[in-house]
């Protein structure tokens, strides 16, 4: 019997290091974020919807989607960011579901749904087992601030954009801490797996 696992985090807390851990290890996982990109990819139907909605602004030359303009939008105004996510979460909900059950079907022992917005977007429901990757704010901000270029402010827009990474803690079933090397980090996942790999289900 497959244990569908979701993993989640907040924005640079480290989900993506430990999602890389998982598929280095052969786990199938399914990646909400991939999914949304290729949603809103030229010519897709949901990408012809965010132009209706947001306007020409939000396409580049090429006529792909500017995602930095697109955030610069949405993490200001949270009215917009429901638009948004009304278009795109359907579609990325049914490739999800379509994955999972692919991976059920063929008995694997774990399949990991990695989804950033698993509690905003109340998708609990949709896993056995839920994985949050924790780092201390002060970690998540200069990561932020670091990988994206951006200001203290426009950095702490997005964090508290989500919901608290403590809140997320509370409502997880296992919690990584990133807050060291990749070796700590490693070895909290593999204890988690090999935990749930030989418990009951």
């Amino acid at each position: 019997m497959t244990l569908v696992i979701g993993l989640t985090g907040g924005i640079a807390s480290g989900k993506s290091t430990v999602s890389h851990m998982i598929k280095e290890q052969g786990i199938r996982l399914v990646d909400a974020d991939e999914i949304a990109k290729e949603a809103v990819s030229k010519g897709k139907p949901a990408l012809h919807q965010i132009v209706q909605t947001f306007g020409e602004d939000v396409l580049l030359s090429n006529g792909e989607l500017n995602r930095q303009q697109l955030g610069s939008i949405i993490f200001s105004d949270e009215k917009k960011r429901k638009q948004l996510n009304a278009i795109v979460h359907p579609e990325v909900r049914k490739e999800m579901l379509k994955q999972r059950d692919e991976a059920v079907k063929q008995n694997e022992t774990f399949v990991v749904l990695d989804i950033p917005l698993l509690f905003e977007s109340e998708l609990e429901g949709l896993v056995d087992r839920i994985i949050v990757v924790y780092t201390t704010p002060e970690l998540q901000l200069s990561r932020l601030m670091n990988r994206n270029g951006l200001h203290e402010e426009e950095a702490l827009k997005r964090i508290h954009a989500q919901m608290p990474l403590e809140e997320k803690c509370k409502k997880a079933d296992r919690v990584i801490e990133n807050t060291k090397d990749l070796a700590y980090t490693r070895k909290q996942l593999q204890n988690i797996l090999n935990e749930w790999e030989h418990t009951d289900r």
